[in-house]
């Protein structure tokens, strides 16, 4: 199961002028890489991939009260890849892009 999702703070807590989120999001992606689960960070969201929902929710569970600290509000969106008896998914699925991307180029 591969999991993306973003998680950010809002409402009164949230005291940077400049209105970055950055030190939220390190809570969160702090609690992410501690999991153990494979894990990757993009500029927009951080994935996950696990065996079980379980796993991967408690993941991006912990991940939200992480970030919870820094708003009076947190939002979060979540967007989910749910294929049974597949794992390796987080690489798996740019490399085969990468291989369709190179053979369309010959």
């Amino acid at each position: 199961m591969l999991v993306a999702f973003s998680v950010a703070p809002s409402g009164s807590n949230v005291e940077n002028p400049d209105g970055s989120v950055h030190d939220a999001v390190a809570a969160a992606v702090k609690v992410v890489r501690e999991s153990g689960l494979a894990h990757r960070t993009t500029s927009m969201f951080t994935e996950i991939e696990g065996e079980t929902w379980d796993e991967v929710m408690d993941v991006v569970k912990r991940a939200t009260e992480a970030v919870m600290p820094f708003g009076s509000r947190v939002s979060l969106v979540l967007k989910a890849d749910i294929r049974p008896g597949y794992s390796g998914e987080i690489d798996g699925k740019i490399a085969r892009l990468e291989a369709a991307i190179d053979e369309s180029d010959r």
